[in-house]
This record gives C-alpha cells, sequence and structure tokens, in this order.
C-alpha cells in the first residue's frame, strides 16, 4: 500500500520529484541533441491513450529519430497519476474536435456504458468511440508537447554541460598548478 501512496503521492514532495528527474536528464552523457530527441519522444508517448505502452513506444520513437533510450524514459514522467485526467480530457476534447467539429464532452454515463463489463473485456468496436478522439487528439498535443520539451531540456543539458566543462578544466588547472 505504501509503494502505491508513493507512486501516486510523492513521499516529500511533488517539486523534489521534479527536481530529480530534471537532474538525471542533465547528467545523461550523450549530446544535448540526443537527449532532447529522447525525452521528447518520451513526451509525446506519454500523451497517447495507449496505457502500459508509453516506455515500448518511447524507446522505438527514440530509436527511430536518433535519441537517448534512458532520457525517453524519464521523458514518459510527463504522464503520470495527477496528469493524466488532464491529457486524457485535453485528448478526447481535442480529437472530438478534429474529428466531428466539435469539442463534445463524455458523460459518466456513456463512459460507464463502454467500459461496462471490464475494459479488457470489450471489443475494438465498443471502445473505438472513446479512444479514437483521445488518439487524433494525442497527435497534435503530442508533438506541441513534444517539441517544447525538445528545446527546453536542449537548451538546458547544453548549458549544462558547458558549464560542467568549464568547472572540470577550472580543476585541472587548480590541480596542477598545486603540483607544480
Amino acid at each position: 500500500m505504501e509503494r502505491l501512496r508513493i507512486a501516486v503521492w510523492p513521499r516529500h514532495s511533488f517539486a523534489r520529484s521534479a527536481r530529480y528527474f530534471s537532474k538525471r536528464v542533465l547528467r545523461l552523457t550523450a549530446s544535448p541533441n540526443a537527449i532532447a530527441l529522447g525525452f521528447a519522444a518520451g513526451a509525446f508517448a506519454s500523451i497517447t491513450p495507449f496505457i502500459g505502452l508509453h516506455f515500448v513506444l518511447s524507446f522505438v520513437l527514440a530509436f527511430i529519430i536518433g535519441g537517448n533510450m534512458l532520457a525517453a524514459a524519464i521523458g514518459t514522467a510527463i504522464g503520470n497519476p495527477v496528469t493524466f485526467p488532464l491529457i486524457w480530457a485535453s485528448t478526447y476534447k481535442l480529437g472530438a474536435l478534429i474529428l466531428y467539429g466539435e469539442a463534445k464532452t463524455l458523460d459518466h454515463r456513456a463512459l460507464d456504458r463502454h467500459l461496462e463489463g471490464g475494459f479488457f473485456e470489450r471489443s475494438l468496436d465498443t471502445l473505438l468511440p472513446l479512444i479514437k478522439p483521445m488518439l487524433v487528439g494525442a497527435m497534435p498535443l503530442g508533438l506541441a508537447i513534444g517539441v517544447a520539451s525538445y528545446f527546453l531540456v536542449y537548451y538546458s543539458v547544453r548549458t549544462y554541460q558547458r558549464s560542467r566543462r568549464v568547472r572540470l578544466a577550472a580543476r585541472r588547472g587548480l590541480a596542477s598548478r598545486k603540483r607544480g
């Protein structure tokens, strides 16, 4: 039960968890472009309605575009128990707007009808009215989040790696002066 609670609600704070993930991304040893591409692939994958396949999808996307696989895994943290309701509502509304010309809302009775008898026991025909708008809406939303996260991660990693090289060079220079 404690593990489940920590997965949904971090032990210390969401800000601390976000700092931890940002440090993990910054400290990866790859080019800023590869890290940013990987993170963007993970962010894009986490917007799709394919729960349980986000890691696999992010790895495939990262491989195709030349992104870092570890950064892709970290990028899937964009989709988490706190953000999923917002992501699902946004993708459904955007998909309905694109497909039907109006931003429909799915009432709870219709949702119950789609999921009645268990999600995995339903045929694809029954789930398609729910999944199709979410998938269509996930494409532009995922692309926008992927592009925004690419630039944010790229410039952050580039700045961090440059400043780290300067610090390491300064330490080497200081160490050589002490020996000399």
